[in-house]
C-alpha cells in the first residue's frame, strides 16, 4: 500500500474501534481535512474511497474543487473562520459550511447560494470551552442563531461543530464533547422536523472520546495527510 492508503486505513481502523466500543458501529463520517495540502492528495485519497473533504481557505478550497472536477462523488466542506465579503465563494461552490457563528454570514450564504444547487448544508460553530480567541456562539446562544437559520430556505441547519480547547485529559475530553451533544439535544426537541443529525468534533489526538460522547463526523488532517506546511 502507499503511505496515503496506510494512513487513511489506520484512521478507519481507530474510527471503527472506537465506533465498537461504545456501540456505534457505522455512526461516524470521516471528513478529511485537506486544508494546505495539494491537490493531488486528495485525488490520492480519493482513490482510496474517500469523498468527504474540508478545507480552511477560501480560495485554496476553490482552486482543488476546479481542480478535481473530474472525481465523481466529492462533497467539500467549509470548516474555516469566514469573512463577509467572501460568503458567495462558499455559498457557489461548497456543500457544507461548518462555521457559522453568526446571523449576518447566514443570511449572505442563504441569499448567495445559487438556485441550481441543493440547500448548502449548515453547522453552528459553538465555543464549547469558552475561549476569548475562538469563533463560536456560546452554548446558551445557540438556539437563538438556530431560530434564524431554519426559516432560510437556502440553508439546510444540520447540526454543530466545536474545536475544544486542546487536552491531554481524557475526562476534560469527554466532557466538553458530551456538553456538545447535549446542545445538539436541545435543538432535536425543539426542532423535531429538522434533520437535525451532525455533531462535526474530534480531531487526530480525540477522535476516540469525540466518537464516545456521540460525534457523528470527525475531522481528520495530521493522520492522514502529515504536519501542515504553512509557509
Amino acid at each position: 500500500m502507499s503511505a496515503i492508503e496506510t494512513h487513511f486505513q489506520q484512521v478507519r481502523d481507530r474510527i471503527h474501534a472506537a465506533e465498537n466500543a461504545c456501540g456505534r458501529a457505522g455512526a461516524v463520517k470521516l471528513l478529511a481535512v485537506s486544508k494546505t495540502k495539494p491537490a493531488r492528495l486528495v485525488r490520492d485519497a480519493w482513490h482510496t474511497g474517500q469523498r468527504d473533504f474540508g478545507e480552511n481557505y477560501v480560495q485554496e478550497g476553490i482552486d482543488k474543487i476546479q481542480a478535481l472536477q473530474d472525481l465523481d462523488g466529492l462533497c467539500w466542506h467549509f470548516i474555516g473562520p469566514l469573512q463577509s465579503n467572501k460568503t458567495r465563494a462558499v455559498a457557489e461552490h461548497f456543500d457544507w459550511m461548518h462555521s457559522v457563528d453568526r446571523l449576518k454570514i447566514a443570511q449572505r450564504l442563504n441569499e448567495q447560494r445559487p438556485e441550481h444547487l441543493p440547500p448548502l448544508n449548515i453547522c453552528i460553530q459553538v465555543n464549547i470551552s469558552d475561549e476569548d480567541t475562538k469563533s463560536g456562539v456560546s452554548p446558551e446562544d445557540v438556539q437563538t442563531l438556530a431560530a434564524e437559520i431554519v426559516t432560510l430556505p437556502n440553508l439546510k441547519l444540520r447540526g454543530l461543530m466545536a474545536i475544544p480547547v486542546p487536552t491531554d485529559d481524557p475526562a476534560a475530553q469527554h466532557a466538553a464533547f458530551r456538553a456538545m451533544s447535549e446542545v445538539l439535544t436541545t435543538l432535536q426537541d425543539r426542532w423535531p422536523e429538522q434533520d437535525l443529525d451532525t455533531l462535526s468534533m474530534g480531531m487526530s489526538d480525540d477522535l476516540e472520546a469525540a466518537i464516545a460522547e456521540g460525534a457523528t463526523m470527525v475531522r481528520i488532517g495530521t493522520a492522514l495527510f502529515g504536519a501542515r506546511n504553512y509557509s
